[in-house]
């Protein structure tokens, strides 16, 4: 796959502009743009590239029989979910962001608790299924692991603990979540309600 080399000429001959984002996404700076794989020519063509690795990283992770509370799990998803369109795919990222306030060097320290947390909550049946899956996606979101894609690949992490839980399939409001939406403003919501220790609105609205 041919890999863009030069960030200023294809950001020029966009149809649509790259940089833009859904509120509350991790933005897209230059220094991200440039760890594109593939030559994109507008927002809908990524979107779409993405959304067929997202798909084959989905399908790797539901049908996986390995350890899916395990920060090794989490990375190789990541990783089979965007890594034919971007290079950081599977790699924690080394930068500050404006979302939770986990700095780089405690990311994998802070990953690590949060599985080992939802382990403990497995052994001492601390939460129902649902509950306890859509506890573990909040908690990696608020860490943000990486650079990209942290909401996705935790939404999937959620949907594999509930599926090997005995948990119904989540919903998420039964559209995607990528673009900006209803459905994403009341998931963003949701999120921030869990942040503040109220994690039945993010129940309520992963089972829409």
């Amino acid at each position: 796959m041919q890999r863009v080399t030069s960030l200023n000429a294809t950001c020029g001959a966009m149809s649509d502009n790259l940089f833009e984002q859904p509120p509350n996404a991790t933005p897209l700076g230059p220094d991200e743009i440039a760890n594109l794989r593939v030559a994109a020519v507008s927002r809908a063509q990524l979107n779409e590239l993405e959304s067929t690795n997202v798909a084959r990283g989905r399908r790797w992770g539901m049908n996986s029989r390995k350890d899916c509370f395990t920060p090794v799990f989490l990375i190789g998803l990541h990783s089979r979910m965007f890594s034919t369109v971007w290079s950081w795919a599977g790699r924690y990222r080394t930068h500050e962001v404006n979302i939770g306030n986990t700095k780089p060097h405690e990311i994998e320290v802070a990953v690590h608790q949060a599985f080992d947390d939802a382990k403990a909550w497995i052994e001492y049946k601390a939460y129902e299924p649902a509950e306890l899956a859509l506890r573990l996606h909040h908690r990696l979101v608020l860490v943000h692991p990486f650079v990209n894609g942290n909401g996705r690949s935790t939404r999937l992490i959620a949907d594999i603990a509930g599926k090997r839980l005995g948990a119904k399939p989540f919903t998420w409001g039964a559209v995607s979540l990528a673009e900006t939406s209803a459905a994403r403003t009341a998931y963003v919501d949701a999120l921030k309600a869990a942040d503040n220790h109220d994690i039945e609105p993010l129940i309520k609205f992963a089972q829409s």
